[in-house]
């Protein structure tokens, strides 16, 4: 019996070898490692296989239509464009490339560090911690302006007063690039010139460089981000998860709701509107669990946090940003009857892993699909909130409505008495 079931054990793995073989075979070839290792990694690893013919499509027709080839020296801009139009046509979330001279980079590099671990001391020596250059702020284009989206929490831009919706100028009196403006600059203070107001004269803004390493850097943002304040008589709490990536995230918040600063709020807002999304599928259960909170207490030392759960009223906060396993919170959040205050979420839950091409670009390919309880699929669709507010970024000058519009439906609930909810089961485990 289990001579016969090695043997079909082994025959079904030879035949996905020598299926993946043969749509490598398929695959289109263009003469550029970049490109050509692209198109054999998601051929090999793409959790949909109906979507290969599509995709092999798309890259065939950017080979065919490329002037130079794509294989030609100082062809880098063509094939980038290449790549990503190949990478859209697979129309899901979790596929993309992504370079050094980007912030997302390193922040997938040290999210991703064990699925490139072989490389991870080659690319940034000599210990392999990934790091870089920089002061904690996130920037985007609207129209031919690039404005602040995030400033983290605790960061040296933060520090320095720089909030969302600025609009930045010049950064030392050069164009602002997420990377290069800062290299070479730890330790010293750089001069940020920024318009907090459309019509306002310009003004400039020092802030230190530092060495910021992504996963810590987010673990001190959500430390810092813990809040409290004082409206109508009652003690709000405040906590934004940049991300569920961290080994420690969740701890600093349970602390902070255990014996912190949020173990004595009336109600908590969670912000959800993260960077990234990752962790544990069951993150939620730190505000929807059923299983009894508890502590471990030593004859001495400090006590240790065993199990912690907030049983108080919760309200959500969710944008665009709310993604995988953010957005899987967002959800257990949802189904019990926690209300959600922002903007549709990304509609990004699928499972991606990440791989080193031969220009040492990361790319991020979504290697599982994700199913919630029977067969519901947030991929591509979504969690539409409750109450609706947007977010206007454009010279906003730190200003959030969302949040604003949070606090105000937490103490409509503590006025109501209406914060009662159900307890769901968890929910699968899942990646960034």
């Amino acid at each position: 019996m289990h001579k016969a079931m090695s043997w079909v054990l082994q025959s079904a793995f030879l035949l996905t070898l020598l299926s993946v073989s043969a749509v490598a075979a398929d695959a289109p070839r263009s003469g550029d490692a970049v490109f050509d290792r692209v198109i054999a990694l998601v051929n090999s690893e793409f959790h949909d296989e109906r979507a290969l013919d599509r995709f092999n499509a798309a890259a065939k027709k950017e080979i065919e239509s490329a002037a130079p080839a794509l294989s030609t020296t100082g062809s880098t801009a063509r094939v980038d464009a290449a790549i990503e139009t190949a990478l859209a046509s697979l129309q899901a979330s979790h596929n993309g490339r992504f370079k050094s001279d980007t912030i997302a980079y390193f922040e997938l590099s040290d999210i991703f560090r064990f699925a490139i671990r072989d490389d991870l001391r080659r690319l940034f020596p000599p210990d392999g911690e990934v790091s870089y250059a920089g002061i904690g702020m996130v920037t985007e284009l609207i129209g031919d302006a690039r404005f602040v989206t995030d400033v983290y929490d605790g960061s040296p831009a933060a520090k320095a007063g720089i909030v969302m919706g600025d609009e930045i100028l010049a950064v030392d009196g050069m164009p602002y690039h997420e990377i290069a403006s800062f290299q070479g600059k730890v330790g010293q203070s750089v001069d940020i010139r920024l318009r907090r107001k459309v019509d306002a004269a310009q003004t400039s803004i020092k802030v230190a460089v530092e060495r910021l390493r992504p996963l810590p850097t987010f673990e001190k943002a959500i430390e810092h981000s813990v809040a409290v304040s004082e409206r109508d008589g009652r003690k709000i709490g405040y906590v934004r998860f940049w991300t569920l990536s961290t080994r420690d995230g969740l701890d600093i918040v349970a602390r902070e709701i255990s014996t912190g600063r949020l173990s004595d709020v009336d109600g908590v807002v969670v912000d959800l509107r993260g960077r990234w999304g990752g962790g544990a599928a069951d993150a939620a259960e730190l505000f929807v669990g059923d299983t009894p909170s508890f502590r471990l207490i030593p004859r001495r030392g400090k006590d240790t946090l065993a199990n912690v759960r907030w049983r108080g009223p919760v309200v959500a906060l969710v944008d665009e940003g709310t993604r995988s396993g953010l957005e899987l919170f967002a959800y257990a959040l949802k189904i019990n009857g926690i209300p959600l205050v922002g903007e549709r979420t990304a509609g990004a839950l699928l499972a991606g892993r990440a791989y080193t091409l031969p220009d040492d670009s990361l790319l991020e390919i979504a290697v599982s699909d994700a199913v919630i309880d029977d067969n519901v699929r947030l991929e591509g669709n979504g969690i539409a909130p409750d109450i609706r507010v947007g977010l206007p970024l454009a010279y906003a000058a730190g200003r959030d409505p969302q949040r604003e519009a949070a606090v105000s439906e937490m103490l409509r609930l503590l006025a109501d008495g209406t914060s009662d909810r159900i307890v769901a089961p968890s929910q699968p485990s899942l990646t960034r």
